[in-house]
């Protein structure tokens, strides 16, 4: 038998949870062909890769990313396939672009994602050519993918494009009997084109962009009971995926959320729901998170909270970060697009009091800790500040309050000044706990979106590292198989998606790791520009010495941390329909093992 690659002698995991095993892996015409405990015959095979001393994984999943925009203009996806992501999931948030225009799309893409607005708007406007969801998945796939792409579609997106964005934003105006049909199709057409569900929010601090509309909240939030009920049962009957986030101000919506995948007289309604972390803010709320979602599970549900599995760190310019739309008068800065206009407000000493008052405040749910002592300036053009906490300038000038000496230098530098802050998954013990919790999934590193506040491309790899090195200091808390399962094979099942296992039949989707290389440098700080974006620079991250190679559809994508030839310029990926799964051969199966 002759293989179009042949991968040598790696441990190889099937991402089923079961033992891993040394193996050599043949592809053919884009699928594993044979995994044999054997030496396979190299003769005529165009490519051998030498695997021994690594691991050999399915492709990991990432399933919360904000991708829509940038596959249109850069389809490689790049950035995921370097780490060994090779599905992608497409529309969470309840953003996506199948049906508003460019402009409606700037609006609701710019601010809440942090992506410049001319940009989503030229992106969609040259590109758009499909009125629904078959036309867009022929689209995708008239295009170089990198990764397999799957996709959920936003209410948002269904809410703007059926009532307008200005009616879709209104607190008093409801759809009309005939948008709500019109959403319903639109719901069913995406799921019969093979769409895993839809994905809604109802979080109140992401703001529309633009200037219309602009500081209102997403089109979602102003969904009734009655319009989300009429959705959410499409889903249920189609038994696809509702992904959410809740209103964390408001503790009854958060039990609704929660609530809605019991199945009380009428089928159960898959849910995934933002988010499980360990924010400083809060450290007792995520305790209850892990047991509420095995609770309404143990019932009938099937609900499980998304979770990044690695110290959530972020960075901003200036006052310009998202965490600040959190209360009255962060948001009133960002509102203000003007520089100068911004700046007024900022030196208005009756904003300052408002200002300090919502950062002294104790009471509410909030997602930043508010705590300029824990914000660490990385960059200015006064570097006597570098090094320095808000709270450490403050007490430098005087004994100013935190809020006072970070104003302060807002105004003096503007977007120069760059700081950082860890806002939640802080504590390793913690972030263990979580990785095993069958009510988690493994996810949300909302990749292609806050370009310069955050980078999490790399996010299944540090879950190895850290799963490693716990095996290595004799305190494993879970398997490397397992690990393993959570980014890949748990997820796909769950999503029902053809992908996150790597058997005999199965698309060949995979990734080699050197665990030598699963080191330090995971967590070092890089920026790249961005090509679709006008040379754009964004944080990315650079481990390439841990990536061996990644393959999707049998065909090499990157090899020892270099894109190849057909990155770009051919499909490699494709578009995943949920419930449509390729046959693995069980007796070719049960040889390998």
């Amino acid at each position: 038998m002759t293989y179009d690659t042949i991968i040598r002698g790696g441990r190889w995991f099937d991402g089923t949870g079961a033992p891993s095993a040394v193996r050599s892996i043949g592809i053919r015409d884009g699928r594993i062909a044979t995994i044999s405990p054997d030496p396979l015959d190299e003769t005529g095979c165009p490519q051998v890769i030498d695997a021994a001393g690594t691991w050999v994984l399915p492709g990991l999943l990432d399933i919360h990313t904000h991708y829509d925009v940038e596959v249109l203009e850069g389809p490689a996806l790049a950035e995921s396939l370097r780490h060994g992501v090779t599905t992608v999931l497409l529309g969470s948030c309840s953003l996506s672009t199948i049906h508003v225009d460019g402009s409606d799309a700037g609006d609701l893409f710019g601010r809440v994602e942090a992506i410049p607005r001319e940009h989503v708007i030229a992106a969609v406007d040259a590109h758009k050519t499909w009125r629904g969801p078959r036309e867009y998945i022929d689209a995708l796939e008239a295009r170089p993918l990198g990764p397999n792409l799957a996709a959920f579609l936003g209410h948002s997106d269904m809410r703007a494009a059926t009532m307008g964005l200005d009616r879709a934003t209104r607190a008093e105006v409801r759809p009309t009997a005939g948008e709500q049909a019109r959403m319903e199709r639109m719901l069913a057409d995406a799921l019969d084109a093979g769409f895993v569900g839809m994905s809604s929010q109802q979080l109140l601090f992401d703001k529309l962009d633009g200037d219309t509309c602009r500081s209102r909240t997403l089109p979602s939030t102003y969904a009734k009971p009655r319009e989300l009920r009429r959705l959410k049962s499409l889903l249920r009957r189609r038994g696809r995926v509702l992904q959410s986030g809740p209103d964390i101000t408001n503790p009854l919506n958060l039990a609704s959320q929660v609530a809605q995948s019991l199945p009380v007289f009428r089928n159960r309604l898959k849910t995934s729901l933002l988010s499980a972390a360990d924010v400083k803010a809060n450290r007792f709320a995520i305790a209850a998170l892990g047991p509420l979602a095995r609770l309404v599970n143990r019932f009938g549900a099937d609900f499980r909270w998304q979770h990044l599995p690695v110290p959530f760190e972020v960075y901003a310019d200036g006052i310009d970060l998202v965490v600040f739309e959190e209360f009255g008068s962060g948001a009133a800065a960002l509102h203000l697009r003007d520089e100068l206009a911004r700046n007024e407000l900022l030196r208005d000493e009756s904003y300052r009091r408002r200002f300090r008052k919502d950062y002294d405040s104790k009471f509410g749910l909030r997602v930043w800790h508010r705590d300029f002592f824990d914000a660490e300036i990385v960059a200015c053009p006064d570097t006597a500040v570098i090094g320095k906490s808000f709270g450490e300038v403050g007490r430098d000038r005087g004994g100013l309050h935190p809020v006072d000496a970070f104003l302060d230098l807002v105004l003096e530098h503007g977007a120069a000044l760059r700081w950082r802050t860890t806002i939640s998954n802080h504590r390793p013990e913690v972030l263990k706990k979580l990785a095993r919790d069958a009510g988690i999934q493994i996810g949300f590193s909302d990749a292609g979106a806050h370009l310069r506040n955050m980078a999490f491309y790399n996010f299944g790899l540090r879950l190895l590292r850290h799963v490693r090195d716990a095996e290595r200091s004799g305190r494993p808390f879970m398997t490397i198989e397992h690990a393993v399962h959570r980014l890949t094979g748990e997820l796909a099942d769950w999503y029902q998606l053809d992908a996150g296992h790597l058997r005999v039949g199965d698309r060949a989707d995979l990734v080699v790791v050197d665990p030598e290389h699963l080191d330090a440098r995971l967590d070092d700080y890089a920026e790249a520009p961005v090509a679709v974006y006008d040379g754009l620079s964004r944080m990315v991250n650079r481990n390439d010495d841990a990536v061996r190679a990644v393959f999707v559809g049998g065909r090499a994508v990157f090899l020892d941390g270099a894109p190849t030839a057909v990155v770009g310029t051919k499909r490699t990926g494709r578009f995943l329909r949920a419930g449509q799964f390729a046959a693995v051969d069980a007796a070719e199966l049960a040889h390998a093992g």
